[in-house]
């Protein structure tokens, strides 16, 4: 564990137990939209060959330049 990472929960453990269940939706929060993050970089990946031969012509090179 890094120092960020013991500091945070050093943090956590501080706070009244009333607050941990927000931590927790917090923390969900944020794994989601990483989650979100992943899935949005994967289908976009996934995407640009099928998209190579529609984007990829003489017709529209000049919205490369955009």
């Amino acid at each position: 564990m890094n120092t960020a990472e013991h500091l945070l929960i050093e943090k956590i453990l501080q706070l009244p137990p009333t607050r941990l269940a927000e931590v927790a939706d917090c923390v969900d929060f944020l794994r989601s939209r990483e989650n979100d993050r992943a899935l949005v970089q994967a289908s976009t990946q996934t995407s640009v060959a099928s998209f190579a031969a529609v984007w990829g012509n003489d017709a529209d090179a000049v919205y490369d330049a955009l």
